[in-house]
Parts: structure tokens; sequence; C-alpha cells
């Protein structure tokens, strides 16, 4: 059976710069995934499996828009998708890099 994700559930400190109230959990999947993975803690992620399920969390996390690069390794490797699947790595590779510090 699978539970309800509330808006009042989400961790607020991963949402600081949105008014939390005007996120929709089906529509904002993308974002709230991104979020949890990127700077939630074990219990935020366990919560996003409960709600969304695993086959949909791979069909949205390959969406987003930035994974730092520790995330992007451990999503990679967690969930079994090559990094070239990821938006994110695919957008960050056709940057132009002038100085490699």
């Amino acid at each position: 059976m699978q539970k309800k994700l509330h808006i009042q559930l989400l961790p607020k400190h991963l949402f600081w710069d949105i008014d939390i109230e005007k996120l929709d959990v089906e529509k904002n999947s993308v974002l709230i995934i991104e979020r949890i993975f990127n700077r939630g803690d074990l219990d935020d992620i366990k919560m996003l499996f409960d709600y969304y399920g695993l086959e949909r969390i791979k069909n949205e996390i390959v969406k987003a828009g930035f994974l730092d690069k520790k995330t992007l390794n451990f999503v990679s490797k967690f969930l079994n998708i090559p990094k070239t699947e990821f938006q994110c790595y695919t957008k960050k590779q056709s940057k132009n890099v002038h100085w490699n510090f």
C-alpha cells in the first residue's frame, strides 16, 4: 500500500527558497526528489521510496537539473543507472570549461 506524502512532512529546511504550501507532490516530483537526494538524510530518502516507489524515482531522478558529484555517483550506483543517462550529467559535459582547477 502506497503511503501518502503530505507537504507538511517534507523537510522545510530543504525547501527554504520555495513556498512549500504551493508544492504539488505529483507535479513537482522531480524537484522534490532532486532536493531530497541532494540535501536530505536517509529518513527523507526512505520517505521518497515509500511514496513514489523505485520505478518512479528512477524515471524522475534522471530529469534532475542538478546533482552534486557525490550525489550523482551515489544515485548512479544505488539505482544502477549509468551517469550518462542523467540530464544534469550530459548538460554539465556540454559546457565549455575555460579553467581546470
